[in-house]
């Protein structure tokens, strides 16, 4: 028995699919302890975007460290802290027209949902939330409370009370759901009251690469200025880069109340969460939401890095390049495999869809064929059946062509 199996939690799950020991990873690949070599097309579930280890960012901090800089100050000033500010105003928010305050809320993405739940009830002084089938917005109880999966739902041991799931618009083409909405907020008989804030992912993650139309978004929008209700989108797994511009709703020429950031908002993997809020929004009074490790200190040093790596190179575009070479190979080399594929994809996120195909846990079956040919490759969607193709937006032309060949391949024993 191995000392992860004396000692370490059941609730372990990723190193369930990868069983091997990783001890070190550089750009789009990693290392076993063995000398096995993997190409990385899961990268933290999104949290490093920019590369394992990348040599930019790893500097700042190597250097910030050995000065013996502030290493932990709570939400004091510190010069990492005012630094990271300054770069993001400069380039992120003006260039945009974006006149937002930044909350640092704690270690992770869920610590940033739930301060979004209690400000979005405290500046609207209503309890409700409606939220979109499909949605994962974290693993604490606010953000438990408007995740619909039924599996990590069960995990909160008590009723999760306050939301009102509405049906995604890709699983219900039928439906008119902003009018639904609507209807939900000014009908005095639909039985659900006026919600707080409508919190929505433009692309669900884990819920299969489930993407939300530009219409949808901007209609939503204004639905929600007409009565008054907030807009949320929580951008920690889908943003930063990841659907190719900065924000995952730029292309809908939208600006949302509150956008939630984390994962590779930090730029090498280290915790950070941060909270986008309109300034008449911001309501809160000093400590009203905190947390030990909301000045994460490192995390602004190497934020402020990424910030600056991805403009000297070009991420935007070089990820729309990449965008076009996944879709082209999975279109003309994978989905005629079989015709019951589906795909759907954008930026550096995209999803083959095994859930009408007529073998059994066949995206598992894939899955588990690319980890065995060197390719860590996870899996999303309604039970496990999508195939999440998600690299580094660094990857090489070559490796990005190289793991598409794993897929097929793997794909090719599968599907026979």
């Amino acid at each position: 028995m191995s000392i992860y199996e004396e000692l370490e939690s059941n609730v372990r799950s990723y190193c369930r699919s990868f069983p091997v020991s990783f001890t070190k990873a550089k750009m789009s690949k990693m290392y076993t302890d063995d000398g096995g070599e993997y190409l990385d097309f899961f990268n933290g579930a999104g949290a490093l975007n920019y590369g394992h280890n990348n040599d930019y960012i790893k500097a700042r901090i190597i250097e910030y460290i050995e000065n013996d800089f502030i290493s932990h100050a709570l939400d004091l000033h510190t010069a990492a802290k005012e630094e990271f500010l300054r770069t993001y105003r400069d380039k992120i928010l003006r260039p945009r027209g974006y006149n937002y305050k930044i909350m640092f809320c704690g270690p992770t993405g869920t610590n940033a949902v739930e301060a979004a739940l209690k400000l979005s009830r405290k500046v609207t002084k209503r309890t409700g939330i409606f939220a979109l089938t499909g949605s994962f917005h974290g693993m604490t109880l606010g953000s438990l409370s408007i995740t619909s999966g039924k599996t990590p739902r069960a995990g909160a041991g008590q009723p999760l009370y306050g939301t009102t799931f509405i049906p995604h618009p890709h699983f219900h083409p039928e439906i008119d759901t902003i009018a639904y909405m609507e209807e939900l907020m000014t009908d005095e008989y639909s039985g659900v009251e006026k919600p707080a804030a409508v919190f929505i992912e433009t692309v669900q993650a884990e819920g299969g690469v489930i993407i939300l139309s530009e219409k949808f978004m901007r209609d939503l929008r204004a639905l929600c200025d007409r009565q008054g209700v907030l807009l949320v989108v929580d951008d920690i797994q889908v943003g930063c880069g990841r659907t190719g511009k900065f924000f995952s709703f730029e292309r809908a020429g939208i600006v949302p109340d509150m956008v939630v950031q984390s994962k590779s908002i930090s730029g090498y993997g280290l915790p950070m969460s941060l909270l986008l809020i309109k300034p008449e929004h911001d309501i809160w009074s000093p400590a009203e939401h905190n947390g030990t490790f909301r000045g994460n200190q490192m995390a602004f040093v190497a934020a402020k890095a990424a910030l600056e790596y991805r403009e000297m190179y070009n991420l935007d575009q070089k990820t729309y390049e990449n965008e076009a070479l996944i879709r082209t190979f999975v279109t003309e080399r994978l989905l005629p495999m079989d015709k019951n594929l589906e795909y759907r994809g954008i930026g550096l996120i995209h999803g083959v869809d095994f859930g009408r195909v007529k073998i059994e846990d066949a995206a598992g079956k894939v899955g588990r064929e690319c980890f065995k040919n060197g390719l860590v490759i996870e899996r999303a969607g309604r039970k496990d059946c999508v195939l999440k193709i998600m690299p580094a937006l660094t990857i090489e032309r070559g490796e990005l062509i190289r793991g598409l060949e794993i897929i097929e391949s793997a794909m090719k024993k599968v599907l026979g």
